[in-house]
């Protein structure tokens, strides 16, 4: 998933974004996309070029959401960003997005619908899905003593020392809250203290907290860990191309997912408008995202889209039903600043051991 624990360095990336945004930015009639490195191909827009073959789009790259969050927030001038669905909220309650005209969009239609509502507030769209992922556990069914079948086998003793957690404030906190039965979008206080006991009780069995994919890779490559939690699906075919004997559990709380997609700056206007309905049309046509979830080995936002994906990846994804596998997924949901807050907290302190 595209989440981190760093949101308490957002302070840090508004100062850095404060400085980019005066050097940088949409200028007059300039058409900047603020996006994810690597995400720039035009495999992914072909239509826009099309219909723009003189004005391509400029591109501003964010690592994480809470730098995207921060440049945005900044004043760092954009057309179109594409943030993750749990951070949506918060550019729509600090007014960094504008509604969209869903009807300037002829691809909209093809959109799976419990995806689109993530992005629709106060009865309106704000944001609009286009890629998707799960976060599973990935095992080396070759050294587990047993396999695990739930999240909840993350806190079995036979596991001790051999398990990676991803090192982020919301992952954790949901994670936990599923093996206790707890909506973490409607957690009470009481509730979040059981949360941070139940986090503060995995220490034993975990070797470390991981951070880069290719981190995690290598750990259950060498051996040094048996259960990768929260692994995205690229890892699991990165691994299994190695010849590395690995599982990707389906557990019985279901896998996690995220969402990321796109949103039109509140302050774009006039000709940069219509290039931004162009550029989103353009990502939503069906082919678009086909090439874009073959390269990356991601789930795509419509069911069309999804039929031209690679069948390796379709087998990789379990999609050979798409809905169902929408259905069997828990989706990370769009969280308020008071909220990210309280549980940046919590993983402070689950951190530090108290």
């Amino acid at each position: 998933m595209k989440l981190t624990s760093v949101f308490h360095l957002a302070v840090v990336f508004t100062l850095l974004a404060l400085m980019l945004s005066a050097c940088g930015g949409a200028a007059d009639g300039e058409f900047v996309i603020l996006e994810w490195a690597g995400y720039e191909s035009e495999a992914y827009w072909e239509p826009y070029a099309e219909q723009y073959p003189d004005q391509p789009p400029s591109y501003s790259f964010f690592g994480d959401d809470a730098e995207a969050f921060a440049k945005a927030q900044s004043g760092f001038e954009f057309s179109v960003i594409h943030p993750c669905s749990s951070w949506w909220q918060l550019y729509v309650e600090n007014g960094l997005v504008q509604p969209i005209d869903t009807s300037r969009l002829s691809n909209f239609d093809n959109l799976y619908p419990d995806l689109v509502a993530l992005g629709n507030f106060n009865g309106q769209q704000y944001f609009l899905p286009w890629d998707w992922g799960y976060e599973s556990m990935l095992v080396r069914s070759d050294l587990v003593p047993e396999m695990p079948t739930a999240w909840a086998d993350l806190w079995d003793p036979q596991y001790a020392g051999h398990v990676s957690i991803f090192d982020s404030s919301e992952v954790a906190y949901v994670v936990a809250a599923l093996t206790l039965d707890i909506d973490p979008y409607n957690a009470s206080d009481a509730d979040s203290e059981a949360i941070k006991q139940k986090l503060l009780e995995l220490k034993p069995n975990l070797l470390n907290y991981w951070v880069d994919y290719t981190e995690l890779s290598q750990m259950l490559a060498q051996g040094d860990i048996w259960i990768g939690a929260n692994a995205w699906s690229d890892s699991y075919a990165i691994l299994l191309d190695e010849g590395v004997e690995v599982e990707y559990l389906q557990p019985e709380e279901g896998r996690l997912g995220w969402v990321c997609g796109f949103g039109i700056s509140a302050n774009t206007t006039g000709a940069s408008l219509d290039k931004a309905y162009a550029y989103l049309d353009a990502v939503l046509d069906t082919q678009s995202m086909a090439n874009f979830g073959n390269e990356y080995y991601y789930g795509v936002a419509s069911e069309e889209a999804t039929k031209l994906l690679d069948p390796y990846i379709i087998e990789l994804m379990d999609l050979e039903d798409p809905v169902a596998a929408l259905n069997n997924t828990f989706f990370y949901q769009t969280i308020s600043e008071d909220q990210r807050v309280v549980i940046e907290q919590i993983w402070t302190e689950v951190k530090a051991g108290q």
